[in-house]
């Protein structure tokens, strides 16, 4: 018999092991993983587009601790990948200009420049999550750490590898800027398309023949964060839903992209949202963050007219 030949059931064993120490590394970060989204998706002008940086972070995390002697300082560790995945993902996008970190201005520190701290955690936790895309990277990382996260100047400084009074000159430009931005006011209120309206109303009726007709081909579904589905095995996603009473489809805005907010029971604020992306008038994927909850509870909906 080959002795190199791997014993019966190895497969299995390695793919148990490996499945074991994912989920061993997800509840380890899984208490950061709010305040990481709330950092990436102010980062990245977008809740959605900040779990996707939320999910790059925590992959490119567990593949850095496996080649790791010994566990860093997990939350600066996490947040300094996640700064650097969400300006990656800002510089793919071209959403503006890069302003590099070490070139944030070295102004004095003076306490007459400083706002009321109370103050900025406000301005800061009522502005829109697009409003922060205004703001250089640097001032926008600061800005998000310092007034929404409440994390000190010396955890800013170590998890952007900044000096501290860097980290103090970007703060200030950012809080100026965003105190700007909030004073221009918000677009008007549009109506979401009609095949988003009619997709809801299909939904709610419990119409999935009528669903199913809008649904590519090759549609894809992915339950983010769980599971990830294709094709004919797409087309069970909809059982779940018709076999759960008490939830309701509405089209809204959020972020100025359509998405469907779910309501559950007589719940007025939406549990959680769905995202749809169209291909010659029929549904390419599907994106449902039910199991990401984290995410309801910073969105801002905007209903459609």
């Amino acid at each position: 018999m080959d002795s190199s030949a791997p014993e019966p059931g190895a497969d299995d064993d390695l793919i148990g092991r490996l499945e074991s120490g994912r989920r061993e590394f997800l509840a380890l970060v899984d208490p950061l993983r709010p305040q990481l989204h709330r950092y990436c998706a102010r980062m990245t002008g977008s809740i959605a587009d900040g779990e996707d940086v939320v999910q790059e972070t925590l992959a490119a995390a567990y593949y850095e601790l496996s080649q790791m002697k010994s566990l860093p300082q997990l939350r600066p560790w996490l947040f300094r990948i996640a700064h650097n995945r969400a300006i990656d993902h800002w510089r793919r996008e071209q959403m503006r200009q890069s302003e590099p970190l070490d070139a944030a201005l070295e102004v004095a520190d003076d306490a007459t420049r400083e706002p009321d701290q109370a103050l900025a955690r406000q301005q800061a936790t009522r502005a829109a999550i697009s409003a922060f895309l205004a703001l250089a990277p640097a001032q926008r990382a600061c800005v998000v750490l310092k007034d929404v996260l409440e994390q000190s100047l010396d955890e800013i400084a170590l998890a952007l590898d900044m000096s501290v009074p860097a980290v103090k000159a970007a703060l200030h430009r950012g809080r100026v800027a965003l105190g700007a931005g909030a004073a221009a006011g918000s677009a008007a209120r549009t109506p979401t398309s009609p095949q988003l309206q009619r997709y809801a109303s299909l939904f709610n009726a419990r119409d999935w023949d009528g669903v199913r007709a809008q649904l590519a081909a090759d549609v894809r579904v992915e339950l983010v964060s769980r599971r990830k589905m294709a094709g004919s095995e797409a087309v069970t996603y909809f059982t779940n839903y018709q076999g759960v009473p008490g939830w309701r489809l509405s089209p809204a805005w959020l972020d100025g992209r359509e998405v469907l907010a779910v309501r559950l029971g007589a719940a007025e604020r939406p549990a959680y949202l769905i995202a749809l992306h169209w291909r010659d008038g029929r549904v390419q994927t599907i994106r449902d963050y039910r199991y990401v909850p984290y995410i309801a509870a910073e969105a801002r909906f905007e209903p459609a007219d």
